[in-house]
């Protein structure tokens, strides 16, 4: 699925990046599946008046204790300084010569777009001038706007698309922004709240993907009619070109542009979350293109539409294995309607890949080699792909492709470890990569080593983790120690450099370990696939397992361990809590689903069965009934208390998980935390000042389990 996946892994799980069961038959209605049994469905009206008043009760409560707690305010403190530091790297864009980026600090809370040229950019003095002031625009809608960079039109970078979230959902408004006035368009495009798809033809037409009214959208709540716009219409005037069924995930549109200007514009039908069929807009025909459904495009460069496989591909005499990155030339394509495939990289063992970006002069992929990424440069010259040397950035760091855009010769590139500090890089015009910035260190981590080491899961399967620990680590199972994973969704989870989790948790002696459990991408499509549906009871074997290695090590025990993860990674969490309360002390569960037997009924939970597997299968349902973490919570067990952490904005996954859980447990007499952000959407954080409030209670709350 592209980076329709991803966009839709973003606009459904993912936080750090999109099924229906409609082959077996329903055995009850969804309505009467489980409503008879759940004492809690109250608490499923987001912005009902009981639900809201039990959620200030719960905050109330549990924030007296955890801000009474003297760490606090230092907590907060210290991760307001650093995340709201002016010496940040916020990520460039390169928009008609000049350096965009989008900034918050503690003055603009919610946020600048500003400009700067690129030569005092490029020496490391930015003259920075604002092009839109969210905060400003907040106090004049009287909204609590939350957006990001804007979706600009080339090749003039004058007119863009700003997206504005009331308070960080993912529902947002549309309006069209003139880059050089400064302003928003007067009786230009604007489209009301809703989940969106939008794609610039030229600069006056515009793909649309919307709620257009009554029956136009999925069960999972995204847009299942695409239209195209033109400048002066009303919205509801456009042009239908596309139709899908309410049982997709949703239909969006894709445009991806190459280096002579010319543009492949497509509409993406996402069946499921990870089966896309595509089909390419030429003039006013529709043509399919062959790919398999589990594929996902990621660019279109000098003619070649460039697409990963997460299936084999059996085409022209060939099978081309999962995991593959081909292409094919596209205008031949459409004259002939065969692909003239040609391969682009194909993973070795242990290797898969990450990222594909093009510039005008070249293209970049990322891959990983167990865990470790690297980015290579690849040229196409005589109807083949032509790997080239590796960018010269430091071994064994994490590597990101920043924005890059195929009508300009810079490309950005990120450098960054745990324990070393977040590095902007550019290359330009196929020359060696230059450091642009490099971000001040936020924590003494001249004590620390990074380790990778391996734990053998119940089936034999070898899982990798990474240990950030003290040099001088006494072996004897006393370290404070926090295990964190997602396990899910094909998304990796690679070393990154967090100034807050540094300062707050490793500067003070703790221990922290991320774990490659499956259900990830880090090896490729099979290590996502070997936990799918039915299958995923391994995802919470290799995570267990990896906390059992950490004790068998001696580097900590169960006394000492906490765990974290948030959106699936919070559904990891409660399982987790659930089948082996005796292997942790801590668990912090932030904006987790938790009631696996309604998850399909809420928000877009109903995009996820291709993951989950669907309530309404029965071979499914029981095993959901296995793992569900609201429904496995049991009386008389000891558990560790948890510390849930939601938002009332989060149209992503509901609250009503996290809140129903803790009622449960408050019923069954097992304490808990709990904090529900009322501004702050799927991130629980709407700004810094938010972001920091939330992670210095959740560091208050694991210092006070694991170091005390």
């Amino acid at each position: 699925m592209c980076r329709i996946r991803h966009r839709c892994a973003l606009l459904a799980l993912a936080l750090h990046g999109t099924a229906i069961a409609a082959t077996a038959p329903v055995s009850a209605p969804a309505t009467e599946r489980t409503v008879s049994a759940d004492p809690y469905l109250w608490l499923e009206e987001v912005e009902g008046a009981r639900a809201l008043a039990w959620a200030r009760e719960q905050n109330a409560r549990s924030l007296a204790e955890l801000q009474g707690d003297p760490r606090f305010a230092k907590f907060e403190a210290d991760a307001r300084h650093i995340l709201e530091a002016q010496d940040r790297i916020a990520d460039p864009v390169l928009l008609g010569g000049r350096v965009y980026n989008f900034w918050q600090d503690d003055v603009h809370v919610r946020g600048l777009l500003r400009r700067s040229d690129w030569e005092s950019y490029a020496a490391g003095e930015a003259k920075w001038e604002t092009v839109l002031d969210v905060d400003a625009l907040s106090a004049q809608d009287g909204k609590p706007w939350v957006t990001d960079m804007p979706d600009c039109l080339p090749p003039e970078y004058r007119r863009c698309l700003v997206s504005l979230s009331n308070g960080g959902k993912d529902a947002r408004i549309v309006r069209e922004f003139d880059l050089e006035a400064k302003q928003f368009v007067a009786g230009g495009f604007v489209m009301p709240e809703a989940k969106h798809g939008t794609e610039w033809v030229d600069g006056d037409t515009l793909l649309v993907a919307t709620d257009w009214g009554a029956g136009t959208l999925t069960e999972s709540g995204y847009p299942f009619v695409l239209k195209r716009w033109q400048r002066g219409q009303p919205l509801q005037a456009a042009t239908e070109l596309f139709r899908g069924t309410p049982q997709d995930v949703g239909v969006f549109p894709v445009s991806f542009r190459d280096r002579d200007g010319s543009q492949a514009l497509l509409i993406a039908r996402a069946e499921t979350f990870f089966e896309t069929t595509f089909q390419l807009v030429v003039g006013e025909k529709l043509v399919p293109l062959p790919l398999p459904r589990r594929a996902e495009l990621q660019g279109y460069w000098s003619g070649q539409l460039v697409a990963s496989l997460n299936e084999d591909w059996a085409v022209g005499g060939r099978t081309y294995a999962s995991g593959t990155v081909i292409s094919f030339p596209l205008a031949a394509f459409v004259a002939s309607g065969k692909p003239d495939v040609a391969v682009v990289y194909a993973p070795g063992p242990r290797e898969s890949f990450q990222q594909f970006r093009a510039a005008r002069s070249a293209a970049f992929l990322v891959v990983a080699e167990n865990v470790v990424t690297r980015a290579y440069r690849y040229e196409f010259r005589g109807g083949r792909w032509q790997k080239l040397a590796a960018l010269d950035l430091p071994v064994r760091s994490q590597i990101t492709l920043g924005n890059i855009r195929v009508d300009d010769d810079r490309a950005f590139v990120y450098s960054e470890g745990f324990i070393t500090p977040r590095s902007l890089y550019v290359t330009e015009a196929g020359g060696a990569p230059r450091k642009l910035v490099e971000m001040p260190v936020r924590f003494d981590a001249s004590h620390h080593v990074v380790e990778q080491l391996e734990a053998t899961s119940k089936d034999g399967t070898k899982v990798p983790y990474f240990v950030v620990r003290p040099k001088s680590l006494k072996f004897d199972g006393t370290a404070p120690t926090l295990l964190y994973a997602y396990g899910g969704f094909q998304v990796s989870m690679t070393p990154t450099y967090s100034g807050t989790l540094g300062k707050l948790w490793l500067e003070d002696g703790g221990v922290y370990v991320l774990a490659n459990i499956r259900g990830g991408g880090e090896f490729g499509p099979a290590w996502h696939q070997a936990g799918l549906r039915t299958k995923r009871q391994v995802i919470y074997d290799d995570f267990a397992a990896v906390a059992e290695d950490l004790v068998a090590r001696k580097i900590t025990s169960a006394r000492r361990l906490g765990i974290m993860g948030g959106s699936n990674g919070g559904l990891l969490m409660g399982v987790e809590l659930t089948q082996r309360p005796e292997l942790w002390n801590a668990v912090v569960v932030q904006v987790p689903l938790l009631d696996m037997l309604r998850y399909d009924q809420l928000l877009a939970g109903a995009s996820w069965v291709d993951e989950y597997g669907s309530p309404s299968v029965p071979a499914e349902r029981a095993f959901l009934e296995t793992i569900s973490p609201y429904q496995n919570l049991k009386a008389g067990v000891k558990y560790p208390p948890p510390f849930f952490v939601t938002s009332t904005k989060d149209d992503r996954v509901h609250p009503g998980h996290a809140r129903k859980m803790a009622a449960r447990m408050a019923e069954l007499g097992a304490p808990f935390y709990y904090y529900e952000n009322i501004d702050g959407g799927h991130a629980a954080a709407a700004n810094q000042r938010e972001r920091a409030k939330r992670v210095a209670l959740e560091f208050t709350y694991l210092s006070r389990r694991l170091k005390d």
